[in-house]
């Protein structure tokens, strides 16, 4: 039996069970199963090689690939409904004496169009023993965060050259109806409410360090500031370095016997220590180096106060060490900048073509000109509506001084919980649902109260979706609400996940005719 998984991964690779595997839990035969690119991907996220050994699988391969037929097995073909992947399917079985497998028991993960389904049985349908649509069409990228793969979302969505087009409305019902699929997978039936923003037109040896769910340190630590990391991780590895000490001073035959059948427990929790305290060091080494002082020019910028909360009378002054820092790249620059002119409501265009010259950043200036397709004032006299979210006060709430800014995301999330979002600006797409009594947050189901953990994960559920990129500190504010208020699970996702180098990349390709657009998968 596979190991218990925490949140999504867990909720996707039980349904993966039950949908899936629980059809062939009375047969004892080894089967092959075949995969595309997208459920590989789904299937390392939420499970492990020796999972599918547990289910039977004995082999996995890629279903694009050409491979040696296997007459005598059975094969699971867990694909998306495309034609790459149901050509593979056929290839397979173009003739019953030159067919690669015994027989073949296919699982989509979405709906199959009629196109595509029609081809099947014209071609295939004697070999095909099952046929099913099991509904999975995002990844569980951590307990509480998913992503729908779409990493041209930004692009197509907010994008002034596709605006005759209706590239946007065709991908934004594909992230509809994969929602729909993670709404079934929580088995949930939310009410819907939304804010669509109407933009103008115009030493030794390295080891590589897997850090994945399973890893309870690496859980427990991802999303904390780096100064408690610091702190804390040698005070896990004393308390680990002493429990083997202690052990050792037993000099028992069976307290020697026990200490030999724990001692490999020991070292792997040491090494998986030592590995995240030298990942931790690394991190703060390039902090001190250099960060530091851009932590602080960014906060400043971002909050429009000091660390003392005195209110930035001359963002200039701010801004300038940090463009006169040759330690800094220009993505650094780019971003300062534009914290600038986000605090000082747009500037002129005389200013904006001196900073971008005097850095040197021409090549890369649709970083922060593209800005407007945004609705964001880059230029003083680019007049645009202005979608300003009243902050919560937090003036009270204890922080590091270089971490100060919090993602409005999360008081979106709190107000939603706290009934408090504004209908006019959040209205309701859909039915307003029956359970909501302003206290918790939006569910369709009815649970008795639990504590701690359990009681989250049994009682109410935010489900929070950003088109176009969602940012590591933003899928943070989930678990920091969700602990917060433990009534209610926060989940958050997003077409993929945004790093602060991706998002000016994706901001300086909205300019850019498709054709010329490439966009990598995260």
């Amino acid at each position: 039996m596979a190991p218990a998984v925490r949140g999504l991964k867990g909720l996707v690779w039980q349904k993966l069970k039950s949908a899936v595997f629980d059809d062939f839990s009375k047969e004892e035969e080894w089967k092959i199963m075949l995969l595309d690119d997208y459920t590989t991907k789904l299937l390392s996220l939420c499970c492990k090689m020796s999972d599918l050994l547990g289910e039977g699988i004995t082999v996995v391969e890629n279903v694009y690939k050409t491979r040696e037929p296997v007459p005598h097995m059975k094969a699971i073909y867990l694909i998306t409904p495309t034609k790459k992947s149901v050509d593979g399917l056929i290839d397979d079985f173009i003739t019953k004496s030159s067919s690669r497998y015994k027989a073949a028991y296919v699982y989509f993960t979405d709906f199959c169009p009629d196109s595509l389904f029609n081809k099947i049985k014209a071609s295939c349908a004697k070999s095909i023993k099952r046929c099913k649509e099991i509904n999975i069409s995002f990844f569980p990228y951590e307990s509480q965060v998913f992503t729908l793969n779409i990493p041209d979302a930004f692009y197509r969505c907010y994008s002034p050259t596709l605006e005759k087009t209706k590239d946007k409305d065709a991908v934004l019902q594909v992230m509809a109806e994969q929602i729909v699929t993670l709404c079934a997978t929580l088995d949930e039936n939310p009410g819907v409410r939304y804010k669509r923003y109407k933009t103008e037109s115009s030493g030794g040896k390295e080891k590589e360090a897997i850090l994945e769910e399973d890893d309870d340190l690496w859980v427990k630590m991802r999303h904390k500031h780096i100064a408690d990391v610091i702190e804390e991780l040698p005070k896990l590895l004393k308390d680990a370095s002493s429990k083997t000490k202690a052990a050792e001073g037993k000099l028992s035959i069976s307290a020697l016997s026990q200490l030999m059948k724990k001692m490999p427990l020991y070292r792997k929790e040491i090494s998986k220590q030592v590995v995240h305290l030298n990942i931790a060091e690394d991190c703060m080494s390039k902090f001190k180096s250099n960060i530091e002082r851009l932590c602080k020019a960014e906060q400043d910028l971002a909050l429009g106060t000091d660390a003392e909360g005195q209110k930035v009378k001359d963002s200039m002054r701010v801004l300038l060490p940090v463009l006169l820092n040759k330690s800094h790249d220009s993505y650094d620059k780019i971003r300062a900048i534009l914290l600038y002119i986000f605090s000082t409501n747009g500037t002129t265009q005389e200013n904006l073509d001196k900073l971008i010259q005097n850095v040197q950043i021409e090549s890369d200036s649709d970083m922060i000109r593209n800005w407007k397709y945004l609705d964001v004032p880059v230029i003083s006299s680019f007049v645009a509506q202005q979608h300003k979210y009243t902050r919560r006060d937090r003036s009270r709430e204890e922080t590091f001084q270089l971490s100060r800014w919090t993602p409005v995301i999360k008081d979106v999330m709190e107000d939603a919980i706290e009934n408090k979002l504004d209908s006019k600006d959040w209205p309701y797409c859909s039915r307003y649902p029956p359970t909501w009594n302003g206290s918790g947050a939006v569910s369709a189901r009815q649970k008795p109260r639990a504590s701690g953990r359990e009681e989250r994960r049994s009682g109410a559920r935010l489900i929070v979706f950003v088109i176009g990129g969602v940012t590591l500190s933003e899928t943070r504010s989930a678990y920091q609400v969700s602990e917060a208020y433990r009534s209610c699970e926060v989940v958050i996702g997003s077409t993929h996940i945004l790093t602060p180098r991706r998002l000016l990349e994706e901001v300086k390709s909205l300019s850019k005719p498709k054709d010329m657009v490439c966009i990598k998968d995260e």
